[in-house]
């Protein structure tokens, strides 16, 4: 076993892997940019050198500056989490010529599985079913349509050297084609540094079905299956483990071929086979493809740890030190179901932009297992990805996992950021959803309805305002039992309301013209005569009331009205990025839905549309631009009749 490892990474993977290297007495080097200097990873880890700026491309891709980092502080070997640099067969081969350990496969692996055109050829040569569709060489536009026509719409075209839903485009219409074709070009372009894509067959309802692999070179096994089809734009947003409705024919039949994938390649340490499953008419061996293969550790592993009891990276660093695979396949066996949910700083009415933030108020519940890189007070940073933590649950059976997944999201409290929790609620309380009923189209059909069901309950911003006004802590001066009679508005950012004060312990509090008599009694608050268990939590960043459905009221921003009405005409930069492109100049005509600008953030882009017609005034930034969070972009006016 190592003594020392460095860890490449960063946020919640960065933590997660110290976690295991500190069960196991192996110290641990961590390595931070500008923006992480006091990030959770860095005061966790015993050592931690600087490695540059906050851009990915000035830090964590420096590839160099980290194996320097590693032979300076000792460390024998180098995790590189997932992300970054943990799929570049590159810097494997300079770890390795650097006398280290890369903790994970080889670059040989890496590369063979690393462009899918290439992985789908060597899969079927393997005896593994791959998707129908074209994974050639030839990259004309013309070529790529016609063969699009060949398999038959809809189609799916992914960047060859993609991940993570980026390069990603689904086609309907042989007249959408082209445009989409370009804009998938160039998503890829930009995040993998190579334009070429591939075309599939669209399965009209699939399912997301991956079996977790692990080999040491020499045989492999599997770990059996998680199902993560519950996805919005290709991103994954609640997975678990097992599948639903899987047989025990159906998770021999992919497990075996997930091991002869992995063995196909000689492959080492831990990695995922993605499978698009034909979830129509119930799992079925023929039903199945090969989708492609993550040569890394997933961000959904934790439930594949939770139903086997194994801990991957402790698996992952026995390997990578030289031991022989620690179990054979008859000595795995499955316990119970887990879930994970992925909690983001994101905005859900907003499109699910990401966001940034302070986080003013930060508790997990005790009974989940939390993969977290924040703290309270730390910062969201616009650099990285915007994740929160990963909420894992387990149980003796699916229904009952999936109701501790509920239960701790109602009781995570995150303040001083927009995030995804409510709707994450709001999926754990989905028919369908709870009823096993999955596949990747599950949020697209529903979507209204689960961002509706995340809406604010008129009682639970009442309780909001009896915070705000300071009346939230019955045991000080002030609080609901020293209470006198009063009336006043109570203001904050987006609203006002008429508290008034009734007498000790009751109120008063008048919202959109309804009244809700709220009362303190018995230690517990109540709204029209009914009991809320929430919890009111007073922060810097205002006032969150928790507990099913969140609320967060800021104070009001005196200056607050007067941007807003500036913003009526003006288009907006929702969050700190890259002005990508601008398809608008001054005096040109456009109608709501017109795409404006691409703002390109958090490693994916952004189109912002027209929200109405007009005429563009001015244009107030240009390609190639770094813009801030609520920076003006375009201007419109009325077109002058």
């Amino acid at each position: 076993m190592f003594q020392k490892i460095l860890i490449a990474n960063r946020g919640e993977i960065a933590c997660r892997v110290i976690d295991s290297c500190r069960r196991l007495g192996v110290a641990s080097v961590a390595v931070y940019s500008d923006a992480d200097r006091a990030a959770r990873h860095v005061a966790m880890a015993d050592e931690a050198v600087y490695l540059g700026g906050p851009a990915p491309a000035d830090s964590y891709l420096q590839g160099e500056r980290i194996i320097e980092a590693a032979k300076a502080t000792g460390a024998q070997a180098i995790h590189p989490g997932y992300g970054f640099l943990s799929e570049n067969p590159d810097f494997v081969d300079a770890v390795e010529a650097a006398g280290l350990v890369f903790i994970g496969p080889s670059a040989r692996a890496i590369r063979a599985m690393g462009l899918k055109d290439a992985a789908k050829a060597l899969m079927e040569e393997a005896g593994v079913p791959v998707v129908p569709g074209y994974h050639g060489a030839d990259q004309d536009p013309a070529h790529l349509a016609q063969e699009a026509e060949r398999i038959g719409y809809p189609v799916l075209i992914k960047a060859v050297a993609g991940g993570g839903g980026k390069g990603m485009r689904r086609v309907d219409d042989p007249d959408e084609f082209a445009d989409a074709l370009a804009s998938a070009q160039s998503e890829a372009r930009n995040a993998f540094g190579n334009p070429d894509v591939l075309i599939e067959k669209y399965i009209l309802r699939p399912r997301h079905i991956e079996v977790q692999v692990f080999g040491d070179g020499h045989r492999a096994v599997h770990l059996f299956e998680r199902d993560c089809s519950l996805q919005r734009r290709h991103q994954k947003v609640i997975e678990e483990a097992p599948a639903p409705g899987m047989t025990p024919e159906m998770r021999k039949v992919m497990g075996a071929a997930a091991t002869r994938a992995a063995e196909a390649i000689g492959y080492k340490g831990a990695g995922t086979i993605e499978f698009i499953v034909d979830g129509s008419g119930g799992l079925r061996t023929d039903g199945f493809w090969f989708m492609e293969m993550n040569t890394r550790l997933q961000v959904e592993h934790p439930v594949t740890e939770a139903i086997t009891g194994i801990d991957l990276v402790e698996w992952q660093l026995r390997v990578a030190s030289g031991e022989p695979l620690p179990a054979r396949q008859e000595d795995l066996r499955i316990t119970g179901h887990a879930f994970e949910a992925r909690l983001y700083a994101e905005d859900v009415p907003a499109g699910f932009l990401p966001a940034t933030g302070r986080l003013a108020h930060l508790q997990f519940p005790d009974a989940a297992r939390i993969e977290t890189g924040v703290r309270q007070g730390d910062a969201i940073s616009p650099w990285y990805d915007p994740m929160i933590a990963k909420i894992v649950t387990h149980g003796p059976t699916r229904a009952v996992a999936l109701r501790a997944l509920e239960s701790a999201l109602v009781d995570t409290e995150v303040a001083g950021s927009v995030t995804n929790l409510d709707f994450l609620i709001a999926l754990t309380r989905h028919e369908g959803f709870r009823e096993g009923e999955v596949d990747t189209g599950l949020i697209a059909r529903d979507l209204e309805a689960l961002v509706a069901a995340a809406e604010a309950d008129p009682r639970v911003r009442a309780l909001a305002v009896i915070g705000l006004a300071g009346l939230a802590d019955p045991r000080v001066k002030g609080g609901a039992t020293l209470w006198q009679p009063l009336r006043r508005t109570i203001a904050w950012e987006g609203g006002e309301a008429m508290l008034e004060v009734l007498g000790p312990g009751a109120a008063r509090v008048t919202l959109d013209g309804t009244g809700h008599e709220v009362r303190w009694q018995g230690g517990r608050w109540w709204v029209d005569e009914t009991l809320m268990r929430h919890r009111i939590v007073s922060h810097d960043a205002g006032v969150s009331v928790f507990g099913g459905r969140t609320v967060h009221l800021a104070p009001l921003d005196p200056l607050a009205r007067d941007a807003a009405a500036a913003g009526d005409e003006v288009t907006l930069a929702p969050m700190p990025g890259l002005v990508k492109s601008v398809h608008v100049k001054a005096g040109q005509a456009v109608k709501a839905g017109d795409r404006l600008a691409v703002l390109e953030a958090m490693k994916m882009e952004h189109s912002l549309t027209a929200w109405r017609d007009g005429v563009v005034a001015e244009v107030m930034a240009g390609a190639g631009d770094q813009v801030e969070a609520g920076a003006p972009l375009i201007r419109l006016e009325e077109e002058q009749e």
